[in-house]
């Protein structure tokens, strides 16, 4: 991280950068399934008391999630309760490229933080063991998960996220790698790619939450 990058709780619902400022910061995480990434983004360890996180599972896919995302952010504008930031979740998997990239192009317009997994979130569990640059069928992952952990792969474990944390730094310095790869390569649309993710980076945002409750 670099010397001058300010956290999460340094910054203003604004956008202006203020040292010392530590209200209470609230952020809203609207998945596209209601198990895996749901259930995994609900277990990080954050202060309340610092930072309020509501992770929504929907059960829609791509422009729809986005849409209900820009819904709730702008009523918890209109009830000024604003949210500091507003993510969302979502796979690749085999919906129509025209749905995936609209959603893509709404959440630009309406500041909204995306943290896809393409073609499927697992690829985010299968980085935290292994680097993987070639395409990866969703229906593999499970298969390829069974030999890292202690028992089958089972997308509703509510306690995935403990499984992994002691390997979760592999994975970041996996997802970075990848996401470096497609930068290197010139490629102007890496959310297309399969594999690709930027679900790193809303771990990394996570994780400093925590360690805003820490402080």
């Amino acid at each position: 991280m670099a010397a001058d990058r300010k956290k999460p709780w340094q910054i203003s619902s604004l956008g202006r950068h203020d040292e010392g400022v530590r209200e209470r910061r609230r952020v809203l995480i609207v998945c596209e399934d209601t198990k895996s990434s749901r259930l995994y983004f609900r277990a990080f360890n954050i202060d309340p008391e610092r930072a309020e996180v509501l992770t929504v599972g929907t059960g829609i896919n791509t422009d729809s999630l986005v849409e209900e995302a820009t819904r709730r952010k702008a009523r918890a504008t209109a009830e000024h309760r604003p949210y500091n930031q507003v993510w969302c979740v979502l796979d690749r998997d085999d919906f129509p490229l025209t749905n995936y990239e609209r959603g893509f192009e709404l959440a630009r317009n309406a500041g909204i933080h995306m943290a896809w997994a393409n073609e499927a979130f697992e690829l985010w569990y299968l980085l935290h063991f292994n680097y993987h640059d070639t395409g990866i069928s969703r229906n593999d992952y499970k298969g390829k998960l069974k030999s890292f952990l202690p028992m089958p792969y089972d997308k509703a474990d509510p306690g995935i996220y403990q499984k992994l944390l002691s390997h979760q730094p592999t994975a970041i310095r996996n997802a970075r790698r990848l996401e470096r790869r497609w930068i290197e390569m010139g490629e102007r649309f890496p959310h297309r790619r399969n594999p690709s993710t930027r679900v790193h980076k809303l771990v990394e945002f996570l994780n400093e939450l925590i360690e805003l409750g820490a402080a």
